[in-house]
């Protein structure tokens, strides 16, 4: 069973906290890459295109752009749009919100920042839903996409296109846009990108040398140079780190830094609940 009052008490005593999130906790949230909702809102997708979920569906081999754009509205409006706010994420925030954090994170749905984390200390290292790029790229700027999105879902015509004309050019040379997530080598990172950066490697550099607690939340092998292995490096390297690792499929931790870590199996979201009101 765990020990709630130990992670209270670990947070409390915490100087600094650094929280990392992978999907895991996104999908503890509810908002899920396949199931009933994604079957329930993509069947007119599922039929004519047979995608299987969300993840796989992003690399199908649409034949116009218009098909493509489609698709992408209503995938980008499902996965950040329709569900800014959710209750793991607010409980999670409320927690930590009076302490001095920081986030990185490898989601690209805005669940940190729509639900009230500071933005300058949310790094979001894969990109996001809410940004379009160059396809290209030509150049390093980012462009919102919520308005133009909207327009595309409410011009889906019954062959599942929608008109040429709201297809997204890059505004410099005239390509096709994409959306800014790193699937590739044409990823953006943006000036804005790089502040983050800057500022999260600042944060974990003026708090070496105080109580740092790690809290890391569904991080599984997709990219575990990101935050899994840091994490257990830092960890490791630091007797003042402390690394609290919520997943229910990866929760090993390596035995040298065992002393000073815990794992959470437990569903994230009652977990959090309950530390939050203790």
């Amino acid at each position: 069973m765990t020990d709630i009052i130990k992670i209270k008490k670990w947070i409390d005593e915490a100087d600094a906290i650094i929280i990392g999130a992978g999907a895991g906790l996104s999908d503890a949230a509810g908002i899920h890459y396949s199931g009933e909702k994604f079957e329930h809102d993509f069947i007119d997708f599922i039929r004519k295109y047979d995608i299987k979920d969300l993840y796989s569906s992003a690399f199908y081999p649409f034949k116009t752009e218009e098909e493509k754009w489609a698709y992408w509205a209503k995938h980008i409006y499902f996965s950040y749009y329709e569900r800014k706010h959710t209750d793991l994420y607010k409980n999670l925030y409320d927690l930590v919100k009076d302490k001095n954090y920081f986030v990185i994170t490898t989601n690209t749905d805005g669940q940190f920042i729509n639900n009230g984390f500071d933005e300058e200390k949310v790094f979001e290292v894969q990109g996001s839903y809410s940004k379009l790029q160059c396809s290209i790229p030509c150049h390093n700027k980012l462009y919102d996409n919520e308005e133009i999105v909207k327009e595309m879902l409410s011009n889906i015509d019954e062959d599942l296109k929608i008109p040429i004309s709201l297809v997204p050019k890059c505004p410099v040379c005239g390509q096709n846009m994409s959306v800014n997530l790193r699937c590739d080598d044409t990823f953006v990172e943006d000036d804005n990108w790089y502040k983050i950066q800057n500022n999260y490697d600042d944060f974990i550099k003026n708090n070496s040398s105080k109580n740092v607690l790690l809290l890391e939340f569904g991080v599984g092998f997709n990219t575990p140079g990101i935050i899994r292995f840091p994490f257990e490096n830092m960890t490791f390297i630091h007797d003042n780190f402390k690394l609290i690792r919520f997943n229910d499929k990866y929760a090993m931790i390596p035995d040298e830094i065992k002393m000073r870590s815990m794992t959470v199996t437990d569903s994230i979201s009652e977990i959090i609940n309950l530390v939050k009101n203790l």
